[in-house]
């Protein structure tokens, strides 16, 4: 028994216990950043001597956390083992629900993608309304049976929405266009067909979150994320910390009223912009719009005029929101932007020119896939990981 401790304690800081838990976590999350590594490397790394890495990987492989996976040859010497972090250690469930359906995939807790479904559904349908947890089962059903895989292996699920779950009610704001999803007892019903707890989380917010893993904000801890799509919203990002609001709704700039676009007096009772606000300028229909019947996002941003238009609209609307919170970086994403790309970014940078102080940098997204399903991805994987991870 380590000292310092009693029997059924969970230990105290300082003591031997919580002290291998640390140095297991910190081996596992190097296993996680850096992929296989030997032992020496290990130690290397952490600081830690030879006989107290090779009991940590020993412990850590008892309990199924790690598994040798070859090993590494053409030094003097006997060939050194590989260690990394066993995939079948536990598993994810990654969720985007839009109006037109759910698309879910299942990945390991690497985040190796092992299955992927998508359920189409009309979400506004009257039937939708009343079974939308059988829809997400049978969304993330289609990826467990792909990857062989049951409920019981999952750990987390995070499911990214529009709109926002109200921290006091529990209930979803600003997406009354997602009729389904406003109910009080929601999050307890998914968790009961899918097994394992579930977090509902702003599409947004989790857009911006895959973002500072492996998109245009890595290493940036003050950010915004402007969502450019048929739906308009922004994710704020303040000393590496998510600004969410009272209500959680913060970011909704799709109701921030501009110069330009009618207002909207009913907020989130309305039908979900498009009426007024800074949406109502933004929004890939009104993009579209502007290059005439049946013209795509990409004619439009073909026409240098149209082109402008549209950037001086665009940075109006960072315009307030930069003046007010001050980022280091603006990230352009949604379809629009990509339509755009950088002559956009660069039109949309100059017309920023003297509508704000701060001068933050402007970029466009330039993620692979699906920026909302992979943040979805890492927030499930980070769930997940702080429960397998904890040998304490």
């Amino acid at each position: 028994m380590a000292a310092g401790s009693t029997p059924g304690s969970p230990g105290t800081p300082g003591t031997p216990r919580v002290l291998r838990a640390m140095n297991d976590r910190a081996v596992l999350d190097l296993l996680v950043a850096h992929g296989p590594l030997t032992r020496t490397r290990i130690g290397e790394l952490t600081g830690l001597s030879k006989p107290t890495t090779s009991q940590l990987l020993g412990r850590l492989e008892a309990a199924g956390l790690v598994h040798t996976t070859g090993s590494l040859s053409g030094r003097p010497g006997p060939n050194a083992q590989l260690y990394e972090i066993d995939p079948r250690a536990g598993h994810v469930a990654a969720l985007s629900a839009d109006p037109t359906g759910i698309t879910a995939l299942v990945a390991d807790i690497t985040g190796n993608v092992l299955g992927q479904a998508r359920v189409e559904a009309d979400a506004v349908a009257e039937d939708v309304r009343h079974r939308t947890a059988q829809l997400v089962a049978e969304a993330v059903d289609g990826a467990l049976r792909q990857a062989a895989l049951g409920h019981e292996d999952l750990r987390a699920a995070v499911i990214g929405t529009p709109g926002a779950i109200d921290p006091h009610t529990g209930q979803l704001r600003y997406a009354p266009h997602l009729p389904g999803w406003h109910s009080r007892t929601l999050r307890d019903d998914l968790a009961a067909v899918l097994g394992t707890p579930v977090d509902i989380e702003n599409d947004v917010n989790l857009a911006a979150v895959a973002e500072q893993y492996e998109g245009a904000a890595q290493d940036y801890d003050n950010y915004v994320l402007t969502w450019l799509d048929e739906g308009v919203g922004a994710a704020i990002v303040l000393g590496g910390t998510l600004l969410r609001g009272a209500t959680g709704g913060a970011g909704e700039i799709g109701y921030m009223p501009l110069p330009g676009a009618p207002l909207v007096r009913r907020g989130a009772e309305g039908n979900g912009g498009g009426d007024g606000g800074f949406e109502s300028l933004v929004s890939a229909y009104v993009v579209r719009e502007l290059g005439g019947e049946g013209a795509s996002l990409a004619d439009v941003m073909a026409d240098d005029d149209a082109l402008g238009e549209v950037a001086r609209r665009i940075a109006t609307g960072i315009a307030a929101v930069v003046a007010v919170v001050d980022p280091e970086l603006v990230v352009l994403s949604g379809s629009v932007a990509q339509a755009g790309g950088d002559k956009l970014r660069a039109k949309v940078e100059e017309e920023l020119t003297g509508l704000a102080l701060p001068r933050p940098e402007i970029r466009i997204s330039e993620l692979d896939g699906d920026p909302i399903l992979t943040g979805a991805l890492r927030s499930a994987l980070t769930q997940a990981r702080d429960q397998v991870f904890d040998t304490a």
